[in-house]
């Protein structure tokens, strides 16, 4: 499947098959893809909870106004991020690059976040944004279906996973196969309004 099919084909799916399971190779291949999402610095500060107990996925159904496709689909994802990135042995984000790069980088990443909670919050959820946006597309170019989620109780789920200190829950994401076609689009804003060349 090409890009624009994925993009023009992607819905919010809420119904599931429960017996449908994704295999191993397939999820690995998702969160591979999922991975190579960018992030400010690459800090790659996303974390992904793949929620696979039947008993938490109740739990976390519960807390999520008893949506079905919570537990019916085939993978929930809690999308987390680790606010603290930033801080925590950062000279791994750029192993890889030359030294020149390195040596301006790694300073780069403290002078642009320390002492600004702010900047840090914002930043995990522009990157579990783009990482979610990949995995739905990803899910679609793989045949499947998907479902970004925010109705739920953050600090419920926080709890039934035992989110760490420094992270933040910005949303879930349910992969699987669908049962029934999405509803139709409720109706797509024009163009010129959404839109705007160099100034409102």
């Amino acid at each position: 499947m090409i890009v624009t099919t994925a993009i023009e084909t992607r819905r919010a799916v809420k119904s599931y098959d429960p017996e449908h399971r994704m295999t191993e190779a397939q999820i690995e291949k998702l969160m591979s893809l999922a991975m190579l999402s960018p992030t400010a610095f690459n800090i790659q500060n996303w974390r992904f909870v793949l929620v696979r107990d039947a008993g938490l996925r109740s739990e976390i159904r519960k807390a999520a106004w008893d949506q079905a496709q919570v537990t019916d689909a085939s993978l929930l994802i809690v999308l987390c991020a680790d606010t603290k990135s930033w801080e925590k042995d950062t000279a791994r984000y750029w192993a890889n690059a030359a030294k020149p790069i390195r040596d301006f980088m790694v300073p780069a990443i403290d002078q642009y976040y320390a002492g600004r909670e702010q900047v840090q919050r914002d930043e995990a959820m522009r990157s579990c944004g783009i990482a979610a946006m990949t995995l739905m597309l990803a899910a679609r170019e793989m045949g499947l279906d998907s479902c970004p989620m925010d109705g739920f109780d953050y600090d419920a789920v926080g709890k039934l996973i035992n989110l760490p200190q420094d992270y933040v829950i910005t949303m879930m994401t349910v992969v699987g196969k669908s049962t029934k076609e999405a509803w139709p689009r409720g109706g797509q804003l024009p163009m010129n309004e959404v839109v705007i060349n160099n100034h409102f």
